[in-house]
């Protein structure tokens, strides 16, 4: 998959541990929702974990399911401005 990474979120793929592997998977199953700045969250919910799940293989994600709590904030552009682990959840409103 093909998408555009900020240097912020280059470093914060490095720093927090997330493989690119995840990044791919959020970017095409994530649910997405406003950040009420002009932005977008991206996360995995239940129905993205099952799709992911479905689509890719038991294999697949039994081997990235323990990163499946990361999150990826996009700009209004669709670059990737940074990433994340969620430790809290996500207002969808």
């Amino acid at each position: 998959m093909t998408y555009q990474l900020t240097e912020h979120a280059r470093t914060r793929l490095q720093q927090r541990g997330i493989p690119a592997p995840v990044l791919d998977c959020l970017l095409a199953y994530g649910r997405k929702v406003h950040d009420h700045r002009g932005g977008e969250i991206i996360f995995f919910d239940h129905q993205s974990r099952a799709e992911l799940r479905r689509e890719r293989g038991e294999a697949v994600f039994k081997k990235l399911e323990s990163k499946l709590d990361a999150y990826a904030v996009l700009a209004p552009d669709g670059a990737v401005v940074t990433v994340g682990h969620r430790t809290k959840r996500i207002n969808r409103h």
